[in-house]
């Protein structure tokens, strides 16, 4: 992202007022061996369409794109708020998102880089450290919550994006070399679990002059699929471990559709930068490590880009054969999973709501869908806002509540999820009971959608001892159903729910508190009867 001008595809469009209809197009899917909570156990690796875990449980990734660190800030935008960077990424875990997409430039790793925009005031711990020390924070502590962290080699410098991987002043030995050392500064931490090799590869120049990255057309210095194969392996030798995301480009051909000539016959089926795979299945990545390859494109809504299928007379109904043509195929074939790597939107206009609903719809439901990472949780995205709002607080609850439903929150490291070191944590730890009427409870309904909704449920330990491990309890009313939790480990059993301590915070110390969020199935109710360890609050 960060952006655009104009985009393949036909300029012309008719004139249509916004559908409302909700096109159910979803993803036909195979059934998974099991589904991992949260974001698996261990490393990751694909089999057919779908990215496992190491016991072979189907994940999905529903992440979010945190960016700065291809700026010239050359570290996370953000850091200038109010809010604490560690209170950032509480939000992005309660809210339900698992997994972290982090932008770089290839600037902001070599020695001697310098991060600026940080609030020393709010941000003590980040005085005088590098780029990547930053990095490594960030990565630490949203393993801590569960989550998982994608590194997107964004631009060659805080410049701007390139439509090769490679620039006058960075060459492709330099990209490959920076993404080997990337993969060994994170060989040893699976909360790191791939790279996305190259942002937004796209055509440059009109054919038959064309001077950008085309797919398939067997030119070394412009062939997409080929630099991906050269700087996939070139990190495979580093880390096999690691999943390997590959973008696609905007034009097959690497040449901008003459648009301007009246001459359809120079003109081709384009898409957006990033985000046409068409030749994928003809032309497919090749790795040296099987069960590596992850495809991963972008898309975008009239807040980007007007493309001409916005306007078609039968939109929404249009968009799934789009979808399918350009990526989607991949994943109905079996060959390869999705995780869309961008998609966003300001939601002004209100096509833009009824694409962001259907493209959702698309991916799929549950731990089957499609995975992705939304663009972005930076509010200062230009063509797309974020999630979080302009106080990088408080969130946009219009977007939140189309992506809530699709969400997979991180299960918070404790037993199925890796731990800071990568170690699970499975030691149990004897119960100390809350004493007699030491707990309070508050709750706060954070969403609600037809035949669900979102809470947060804060209990605090008002007792003289620690509660170790801490174990809260509620009832719902009859048809209120679970669909997700976070923060804890939470479980439903006839009308009562229980949310166990994860392990990476199993002590509720005196006058401390824990918020448990969750999504539910039914009709929006208040949690009745809370009990802290058996101790009514």
């Amino acid at each position: 992202m960060h952006r655009r001008t104009a985009l393949g595809g036909a300029l012309t469009a008719l004139a249509t007022a916004a559908a409302g209809i909700l096109v159910a197009a979803t993803v036909s899917t195979t059934p998974a061996v099991a589904a991992a909570g949260g974001t698996g156990t261990g490393y990751l690796h694909t089999n057919g369409n779908k990215i496992v875990d190491s016991t072979g449980a189907t994940v999905r990734l529903t992440g979010i794109n945190w960016f700065g660190m291809e700026t010239d800030n050359k570290t996370f935008h953000g850091l200038w708020s109010s809010n604490p960077w560690r209170g950032q990424l509480d939000t992005m875990a309660r809210l339900g998102y698992n997994t972290l997409r982090i932008p770089f430039s290839n600037d902001s790793i070599k020695p001697g880089a310098t991060a600026t925009g940080i609030n020393d005031f709010v941000n003590p711990d980040l005085i005088g450290l590098s780029p990547l020390q930053i990095l490594d924070k960030v990565i630490d502590y949203a393993g801590s919550k569960g989550m998982r962290v994608i590194l997107d080699r964004h631009r060659p410098t805080s410049a701007g994006q390139s439509p090769l991987w490679y620039t006058s002043g960075v060459s492709e030995a330099t990209w490959i070399a920076d993404w080997k050392t990337m993969a060994q500064r994170y060989a040893n931490n699976p909360t790191v679990i791939g790279a996305d090799l190259h942002n937004e590869p796209h055509a440059e120049g009109t054919n038959p002059a064309a001077t950008g990255a085309c797919w398939g057309c067997g030119d070394t210095a412009r062939d997409w699929r080929l630099a991906a194969e050269r700087a996939g392996n070139a990190i495979l030798g580093v880390q096999p471990n690691w999943l390997i995301f590959v973008e696609g480009v905007s034009c097959p051909s690497g040449g901008l559709s003459n648009v301007w000539d009246n001459d359809p016959s120079n003109d081709e089926d384009c898409g957006w930068w990033g985000g046409n795979l068409s030749k994928a299945g003809q032309f497919p990545v090749r790795l040296s490590v099987a069960n590596r390859l992850v495809y991963s494109p972008h898309e975008y809504a009239t807040s980007v880009y007007r493309q001409a299928w916005f306007d078609d007379p039968s939109y929404p109904a249009n968009m799934p054969a789009i979808w399918d043509k350009y990526w989607g195929y991949l994943y109905k074939q079996n060959i390869a999973p999705i995780m869309m790597g961008e998609f966003g939107t300001t939601l002004q206009d209100p096509k833009d709501k009824v694409w962001l609903e259907n493209l959702m719809a698309y991916t799929g439901t549950g731990v089957n869908g499609m995975s992705f990472t939304y663009w972005s949780w930076n509010p200062n995205s230009g063509d797309t806002g974020g999630i979080a709002n302009d106080d990088w607080t408080t969130v946009n609850q219009a977007k939140q509540a189309i992506l809530q439903p699709y969400l997979i929150p991180p299960t918070g490291g404790g037993t199925t999820s890796p731990s800071p070191t990568g170690t699970p944590n499975t030691s149990p730890t004897p119960t100390t009971p809350a004493p007699s009427g030491g707990c309070t409870a508050s709750y706060k309904q954070v969403n609600a959608w037809a035949g669900g909704f979102q809470g947060e449920l804060t209990v605090k330990n008002t007792g003289t001892a620690a509660v170790n491990p801490w174990s809260a309890t509620w009832t719902w009313p009859s048809g209120v159903t679970l669909a997700s939790g976070w923060n804890a480990t939470v479980t439903q059993s006839g009308t009562t729910v229980t949310a166990a301590a994860p392990g990476w915070a199993s002590s509720l110390a005196p006058g401390a508190s824990v918020t448990v969020g969750f999504t539910a199935n039914g009709t929006a109710a208040t949690p009745g009867s809370v009990k802290l360890n058996g101790t009514a609050c």
